[in-house]
């Protein structure tokens, strides 16, 4: 199994940044994508960003421009830097991992974190 925790998270006033982080025990190979999702209150989960080995990336339109994902193979972890947030990007952070291309459907990723909130004021 693959077991994941993010940290990173906390309040930000708009136009700042933060750099969220996901570390990951298990196997994680190749064809694995990790994504970042986020849930805001009262909506449901969307997809942000996953990255893959292979080049394999994408990022949400809403997101696009300002959050960059980048990994750190020997760490184990992969990152999302958020840069010029909004009050809009307030929302749990979630880290997940699907053993295929990359995806913004949550319902195809099978492991997740526990999540770490990210408040934009």
């Amino acid at each position: 199994d693959v077991q994941l925790v993010e940290s990173g998270g906390g309040s930000v006033q708009a136009g700042g940044s933060l750099r969220l982080s996901c570390t990951h025990s298990g196997y994680i190979s190749s064809r694995h994508c990790m994504g970042w999702f986020r849930q805001a209150p009262g909506k449901a989960r969307e997809g942000i960003a996953g990255i893959r080995r292979d080049g394999d990336e994408y990022y949400a339109g809403s997101v696009k421009g300002r959050f960059t994902m980048s990994r750190d193979s020997f760490k184990n972890t992969v990152y999302l830097q958020m840069d010029r947030l909004k009050p809009n990007d307030t929302a749990v952070y979630y880290c997940a991992v699907r053993d295929a291309f990359c995806s913004p459907n949550k319902d195809a990723y099978t492991y997740w974190g526990q999540g770490t909130q990210v408040t934009v004021s």
